[in-house]
């Protein structure tokens, strides 16, 4: 079972490369909705989020407020590493276990992790392949501002709270272009598929 990282910076396109290697059956474990997942109601991670920020993070409903807590953790490295520090070794354990439920399901598939933060949370270390999606700063920028609603100066704070570029290219297999056409972006993803799973395996 191959266990490949898809990973890159927000608005980086990294899910469309994931979303095309499902099409080609490979099985997709979402780094965001195990996140989401995880601090559903009930779920112990929302009650420790809960105790380090404070009711006010809370939306009416029980639910996290996203954004509330986004306000809180973003402009502070500090409260963001408090964050992480909750968030990620959970991330990790049920990750793993969802690895382990696709490779019992069928020992011959490709796993694919789409995960935004592996430079800042995992690194190298078990994966069989590690693919970045990549794009200028500038051209993610805009792609917040145009698909997300978000402001120019938002999107540049979220860009300079993740590793950089070259971070990221450092832990790289696989570099995938993502700055031009979604056509050239699903090429380079359909290649990426020939060299994973070669025709006839």
């Amino acid at each position: 079972m191959p266990l490949i990282a898809v990973t890159g910076g927000i608005a980086s396109g990294k899910s469309t490369i994931s979303r095309r290697l499902a099409e080609h059956g490979a099985v997709v474990v979402d780094a965001d909705r195990v996140v989401r997942d995880l601090q559903q109601p009930g779920e112990p991670v929302l009650a420790a989020i809960v105790e380090a920020f404070g009711d006010d993070v809370l939306a009416e409903d029980g639910s996290l407020d996203r954004a509330a807590l986004g306000a809180l953790v973003f402009s502070d490295p500090d409260r963001l590493a408090a964050l992480n520090a909750i968030v990620h070794p959970a991330v990790r354990a049920e990750t793993a276990r969802r690895f382990r439920a696709a490779l019992d399901a069928d020992p011959d598939a490709v796993v694919v992790y789409d995960v935004p933060l592996l430079a800042e949370a995992r690194g190298t270390g078990e994966w069989d392949h590690v693919v970045v999606a990549h794009a200028p700063a500038e051209t993610r920028v805009a792609r917040m501002v145009s698909e997300r609603g978000m402001s120019a100066e938002d999107a540049r704070a979220r860009i300079a709270n993740q590793a950089s570029d070259d971070e990221r290219r450092a832990l790289a297999d696989t570099v995938v272009d993502t700055s031009g056409t979604i056509d050239e972006t699903l090429a380079q993803a359909d290649a990426l598929w020939r060299r994973l799973r070669p025709a006839g395996s």
